[in-house]
């Protein structure tokens, strides 16, 4: 299968699928408190089984074109990941999303492969806008969002329970045509 290169530091974008069930729930077990912080994303996926679970649900929205599952690695270690939550073609709308777990922290790791898959939605799919939904109290998606050039549009308040405490969400977005114009204002290879 393919892997996306994501700079000299030996980290690549690749599909994540289901035969790679053992390398997720390892990834998972090493980072669960840290993941599930702001997100349920992985919580249930306690043993191969599960985790084969998850992996299945994504290729099957793969397989229906409505949303799409791809791991972070560095250095032959699945240390995170970005999905498309939701990949709507008739609306031209979908959602990006990332987890990771701490030895995927503070390398831009997130910030350069969700460009990649930004840019694949907007020039390949034809969308017409990509989302960042966060927990307005996760910094570091926030942070995420504005390194991307998103927008924010609004905070959806009290919006999303999570670990019996109502979150309030913030929504970020971009348009195609931002999206190529601050493209092009930016050198290749700057990742940050």
């Amino acid at each position: 299968m393919y892997a996306i290169p994501l700079g000299d530091d030996g980290a690549e974008l690749r599909p994540l699928e289901t035969w790679h069930a053992e390398e997720f729930l390892a990834h998972l077990e090493r980072g669960r408190e840290f993941i599930t912080r702001y997100i349920p994303f992985g919580a249930h996926a306690t043993d191969v089984d599960s985790a084969r679970g998850i992996l299945q649900s994504y290729a099957d929205r793969h397989a229906a074109d409505s949303g799409f599952l791809h791991g972070l690695w560095l250095e032959g270690t699945l240390v995170g990941g970005l999905l498309f939550r939701v990949f709507d073609t008739a609306t031209g709308t979908c959602e990006i999303g990332c987890w990771l777990e701490p030895a995927g922290t503070g390398r831009g790791l997130v910030t350069r492969g969700a460009r990649v898959l930004i840019d694949w939605a907007f020039d390949e799919r034809g969308m017409h806008r990509v989302e960042w939904h966060a927990a307005a109290a996760n910094e570091a998606s926030v942070n995420t969002a504005r390194r991307l050039g998103l927008t924010r549009e609004g905070v959806l308040r009290e919006s999303f329970p999570h670990r019996g405490v109502r979150q309030d969400t913030e929504v970020w977005a971009v348009l195609a045509p931002e999206w190529r114009e601050a493209r092009a204002r930016v050198p290749a290879g700057d990742d940050h």
